[in-house]
């Protein structure tokens, strides 16, 4: 897996319904997103407001203070959100457990509770919106 961060905000990926595997894990195939904890708890909220329908798992990891949202295969390449990353998995399989995968980590929204990865295009948006709404609230102090 290698991260790539963001280039070219032209480019939008189409969401991918997952699958359903025995093992209640997400299906082979999938990139993650992270970003700082704050500004993906906000992105998140702006997501079950607006778009709850293209809400995939999401990992909270504690030690790290991020959040990494599941994305279709493929976003890695034309990921362009500034202050995020998307690793890739370069189509080896990645499965996520039921539990999560790294010690200090949490599912915020776990895989067995969703059949979407998070459409890129409205993930993009929403981590624009909360960047926005972050920056004001510390510009208010």
């Amino acid at each position: 897996m290698r991260p790539r961060q963001s280039s070219d905000p032209r480019t939008m990926v189409t969401p991918v319904r997952f699958t359903p595997v025995p093992d209640g894990g997400a299906p082979p195939g999938c990139d993650l997103v992270t970003v700082p904890t704050r500004q993906g708890l906000e992105a998140v909220d702006i997501l079950r407001r607006g778009a709850c329908d293209a809400m995939g798992p999401v990992l909270h990891d504690d030690g790290c203070g991020t959040l990494g949202f599941v994305v279709p295969s493929g976003t890695a390449a034309a990921w362009d959100v500034p202050g995020s990353t998307c690793t890739e998995t370069d189509g080896r399989g990645l499965r996520l457990p039921a539990e999560p995968p790294v010690e200090g980590s949490d599912w915020l929204l776990p895989p067995g509770d969703s059949d979407l990865a998070t459409d890129p295009a409205v993930l993009r948006q929403a981590l624009g919106e909360a960047a926005r709404l972050i920056e004001a609230a510390d510009n208010c102090r």
